[in-house]
Formats: C-alpha cells, structure tokens, sequence
C-alpha cells in the first residue's frame, strides 16, 4: 500500500522538487493533497499528473479559475488559509511536507503535528516564529519532525547513532548572491542582481533571505528547535562551494560533516523515506571536480541579520517572530523595487525596537506579534 502524502505549497521550488522523488517513486508514494497560493494554473496542471484527490488555493479569488480548469477531472477543490491547515490533519495521510513559505507555514505545522502526523518541515518559519510552541506539541503527540532544510538535514544525518554530547554545530553558509561585493556596495543592489544565487535555485523570498543572511540566522534558531543547542553552541562559517551542508563536532573534537552536490532532492528523500534512503542512480558527486574546499568567517558588519537573528534566539519569546514578520514585508517591498536593499535590516530592527515582546505567546500572541510586526515594517518603509 503506497503512503499517501500532503504537500503544502507544491508549486514552489520545494515542492517541485518533492514531486519529483514522488514521481521517481511511484510505486511507494500517492500524492493525496496539493496546495499552492496563488499558482492555480500550475496546481491545476500537477493535480492532473499526479491524481491529486484534492487541491487547496489559499488565495480564494482563484477558486474559480482552479475548479474550472478541473472541472472534468475527480479532483475536489478547496481555497482559503483554513482549507490548507485542514489538509494538514487528514486522517488517510502519514506524511505531510510542509513547504509553504514565510508565517503561513505555522498554523499548517500546528495542525499536523495536533493529529500526529510526521512532519517533513522546510519551512524553517515554523521553528523560527513559535518553535517552543511546535517542540512542545511535538513532543505531546509524539509526531515526528524531519528536516528538509539542507543544514538541517545534514546536522541530522551527522548525529544518527551518535549518543556522545556535543561540542557545536556548525553550518555552513554560502555567502549568498552578494557575497563577492563590499558592504559600501550593498546600498545600490537590485533586486535582480541579489537574485543572482551563485549555488542554489531557490524561491525569490529565500534567496533574497540568503543574500542577507537572514535565512542562515533563522536557521541557527531552526537549528536550537530542533537539536535542543544553546545559541553559543551554534556556530555560521562561510562555505562558497556550498558542497559540505553542515557539521558537528563532538567533545573529543571529532568533527563530522554531510557532503554532497547542492541538490534539496536528497534531502527531500530522505525526510520522505527515512530511516531508507533514495535509489537516485545519476546523483554522483566527483571530488576531482571539487577540488578545493574553502571556509572564512561571517563578516557581521555587512551582514547585521545574522547578529540580530542570535539575540532574538537568546531573548525567546516573540522577538523572532516580530523578525519575521517584518523581515517579510520588507522582503516583498524589496522585490517590487519600494525600497532599497539596505531598508530590509532597517525594517527589522525598527520593529524589533518598536513591539511589543511577550516571553511566554501563546498561539494566538504569536499571531498578534506577526501583525504587529508588519504593520511596524510597513510604517518604516512608509508603505
């Protein structure tokens, strides 16, 4: 009997990609669910080619084009934010793969993990906005969490049947698409130009997030969620081949590291198939081709997110998800050419500075500071 999958957010580069190793592996997995937000003809047309049994468009003003352009299959049609987080907790589905982007992701985790489901998480804002929330009911429901963030993945495969303490966890970083200029630069780039990702191929959001390092921060806290590390116990090293994902020394000093190409296919395979790894015959990595491995330190000065996303993870509370929340919003603003390069750290610590802070949210005030937070980066980028 083949096991029956949800994948949030499946018109995206992740989600893309998992369909991919459901396709390589038609004989163990069925997709039963597809959700996108707003790309209902490519939803539509994944629908048809994988028998999708239902489809869900969260923004609702593409319900009708979605269910017309299915019209004449069996596929049932859903919309809204609601409809996605309900899919998460279907009771035929084992596995759901949550690769929504941003706070959106956060209420379709809760909703997974609340009916026990194990969770194939690539959206890192999950942990970063409400991990202490989504650990504990993890733990409640005893549903297990699988990263698919390539760190994360690596520092997972690192530690399998390792039961010594550890000393750190180091993760690695390209650099991102700007990491070649100098910080007095930085005030005049575009947004094509930070699109430009040296390595990976990767979403708009995500790879405007790895410019700044953003995104690295937000794994350091994903990283604390998960492996139950301290913030001075995890360590950011810059690595542009991007071909070691993440590493972990252990306190005889023995350090282990996960290689491989810079491909999320494996480490979307292994979340699906674990403890069994894929059959991917053509992914073959060649040392000869790599033959030099670099690493440098993280110049916090100009890259300021980074530091801001390690005192966030110190102070707890809401003060990452206020993060993210305006971190978002300036994002988007960047993208649609509203604001500079550098009014994006700007946003976040003008919010930071300005809202409110809770040490213990519940889920409800976690969805407050979300709001809040952008409403605070909306009135520093004067939207």
């Amino acid at each position: 009997m083949r096991e029956k999958i949800v994948l949030l957010g499946s018109t995206g580069s992740i989600g893309e990609q998992t369909l991919d190793i459901v396709r390589e592996n038609s004989e163990r997995f069925e997709v039963q669910t597809l959700t996108a937000h707003a790309n209902w003809q490519r939803l539509a047309e994944q629908a048809r080619a994988f028998d999708a049994d239902s489809v869900v468009i969260a923004d609702e003003q593409y319900y009708t084009p979605l269910k017309e352009a299915l019209k004449d299959s069996d596929t049932k049609v859903y919309a809204g934010t609601e409809a996605v987080a309900q899919c998460a907790a279907q009771g035929s589905v084992s596995t759901v793969v949550n690769a929504l982007v941003g706070y959106a992701g956060l209420h379709p985790t809760v909703a997974a993990l609340s009916a026990g489901k194990k969770l194939a998480l690539a959206n890192k804002e999950s942990l970063v906005v409400g991990g202490d929330y989504v650990m504990r009911l993890a733990r409640e429901k005893q549903a297990p969490i699988l990263p698919i963030d390539s760190e994360h993945s690596a520092i997972f495969q690192c530690l399998m049947g390792e039961t010594a303490p550890l000393r750190r966890l180091i993760i690695t970083c390209s650099g991102g698409a700007l990491r070649d200029l100098k910080r007095e630069e930085l005030a005049d780039v575009t947004p094509e130009r930070a699109l430009q990702h040296p390595q990976w191929s990767m979403g708009a959001k995500i790879t405007i997030d790895s410019a700044t390092l953003v995104n690295k921060g937000f794994e350091v806290i994903e990283a604390h969620w998960l492996f139950g590390m301290p913030a001075e116990k995890i360590d950011v090293v810059i690595h542009p081949q991007s071909i070691i994902h993440s590493m972990v020394e252990f306190e005889d000093g023995a350090i282990k590291a996960q290689l491989g190409t810079p491909d999320m296919r494996m480490p979307i395979s292994l979340a699906l198939m674990f403890p069994e790894r894929a059959n991917r015959p053509e992914e073959r990595f060649s040392f000869r081709d790599h033959p030099t491995l670099s690493f440098a330190e993280v110049d916090h000065e100009k890259y300021p997110a980074l530091g801001i996303a390690y005192d966030c993870l110190r102070r707890g509370g809401t003060a990452a998800c206020t993060m993210n929340g305006a971190n978002e919003v300036a994002v988007a603003a960047f993208l649609g050419h509203r604001c500079g390069y550098n009014d994006i750290v700007g946003a976040i610590r003008y919010a930071l500075d300005k809202a409110d802070f809770i040490a213990k949210p519940s889920l409800e005030e976690y969805a407050r500071s979300n709001e809040e937070s952008r409403r605070l980066a909306r009135e520093y980028l004067k939207l």
